[in-house]
């Protein structure tokens, strides 16, 4: 498990496109056969991925947590936008298919990955944030994720918006989870932009065709910098800073959040006439 510790808004200032994308940008996250984990001390998020294709992967007691089991003191949310797989949660087998959500309560000892069709292999995204309660393990379909539509073709960022974790859904101790797909011909997303400095965020861009990017705004609202993103990688957003984008092509992405406010409509929004 790769750690990362935070910046502050001075220190990012004075970085370099290198080193913006060293501390920020979590790239390779969805491997064959691999369960990759990223601790970040921004809340204490761990962000990972998983991707089975010939054998099942299991969530490992990672030695930096100096627990008995990986969900011990911790909760986890599981995003698949891959193809059809199943999450075993001590015992308890849970089906995913491409949008479907699952979120594991503290106390869940035993978790592993897998894949229903090696051809179409399922591509988990995984969240966990410190927990102080034992909220029920529940799944949720993309169709029971009350998904809402906003935007508008005049500004390029028609999108549906699914809430899965969160106080109007699957409940959690500061876990919130959910994911935005775009349009065809809308590319804009997060906009107007915002800050919430009661939590960080985390973005996993997906369905980014090969051949595609997407630009990553971040920084405070006066000093914005950017980093670009591929498809199947994520983003650190600390609770200071904006997170935006626009893409060559529309997209998916995932976000997630931790932190003091479980709020999902607690920000701060910035006009873009505001931004430099």
């Amino acid at each position: 498990m790769e750690i990362r510790f935070q910046n502050s808004p001075n220190e990012v200032k004075g970085m370099d496109t290198a080193s913006l994308r060293e501390n920020f940008h979590v790239g390779e996250l969805m491997q064959d056969d691999q369960l990759k984990l990223v601790y970040s001390h921004y809340d204490r998020v761990i962000i990972g991925g998983a991707k089975p294709v010939a054998k099942s992967l299991v969530l490992p007691n990672e030695a930096e947590l100096r627990a008995d089991y990986f969900l011990e003191r911790r909760e986890l949310g599981i995003i698949n936008t891959g193809g059809a797989g199943t999450v075993v949660a001590d015992g308890i087998t849970y089906t995913l298919n491409k949008l479907d959500a699952l979120y594991l309560g503290k106390g869940t000892k035993e978790v592993s990955f897998q894949t229903a069709d090696l051809s179409s292999p399922a591509v988990f995204f995984l969240l966990s944030a410190p927990a102080h309660h034992t909220y029920p393990n529940r799944s949720m379909t993309k169709e029971e994720a009350s998904p809402v539509k906003m935007g508008e073709v005049a500004t390029s960022n028609q999108r549906t918006i699914y809430k899965y974790i969160h106080q109007e859904g699957i409940q959690s101790c500061q876990l919130v989870m959910g994911l935005t797909v775009l349009n065809e011909g809308s590319v804009w997303n997060s906009v107007p932009p915002h800050t919430h400095t009661r939590r960080m965020e985390v973005y996993f861009y997906f369905d980014v065709p090969e051949q595609h990017r997407v630009f990553h705004f971040m920084g405070q609202p006066t000093e914005t910098r950017h980093i670009l993103m591929a498809n199947q990688e994520a983003v650190i957003s600390p609770p200071w800073s904006m997170h935006f984008g626009a893409g060559s092509s529309n997209y998916g992405f995932i976000w997630g959040m931790a932190g003091e406010n479980y709020t999902f409509t607690d920000m701060d929004p910035v006009a873009i006439a505001e931004i430099r």
